[in-house]
């Protein structure tokens, strides 16, 4: 893919997180593609990919990219995320609280699909965004939790 058409690719996933679209999204990878993200841990392949993408589905949410650096078939997309709890997270009730919050995802393409991407994102910030500190305790044992049944799931 050209730089030109690596941007077109990215302004194309910008329209499916706007319409709220996870399915769109996964649809981006390789059958075999990995994901490495602070949130679910590891997880392999488009159908397991799209499941992440779900639980970020907020009503609100919004990624503003600030910048995407094409070097060959590696993208960096620099960007941040804001929305509102309405739904609940990592099996919480909503709080109604608004995050905001900066990532940088790392991508891999080749033909035309992503094949590896790694998100690093200040998730200690945004989980206390959404529940503030008295439940902060609660919120990570539930995260070592979510991510060891992610690695279960992984192995099986």
């Amino acid at each position: 893919m050209t730089a030109e058409e690596i941007a077109a690719f990215f302004d194309r996933r910008a329209e499916a997180w706007v319409r709220h679209d996870p399915e769109a999204l996964a649809s981006d990878y390789a059958e075999d593609a990995v994901l490495h993200s602070p949130t679910a841990g590891i997880v392999s392949g488009r159908i397991a990919i799209e499941r992440v993408y779900r639980v970020w589905m907020f009503p609100d949410i919004k990624l503003d990219t600030e910048q995407l650096i094409i070097a060959g078939d590696q993208v960096t997309q620099v960007l941040t995320v804001s929305g509102t709890d309405t739904v609940g997270f990592l099996g919480f009730p909503p709080t109604g609280k608004a995050f905001r919050f900066p990532c940088v995802f790392l991508f891999e393409l080749r033909e035309n699909q992503i094949v590896r991407e790694r998100r690093f994102m200040d998730r200690g910030a945004f989980l206390l965004q959404l529940v503030g500190e008295a439940r902060a305790d609660e919120m990570r044992q539930l995260y070592r939790e979510t991510l060891e049944r992610a690695r279960l799931e992984y192995e099986i």
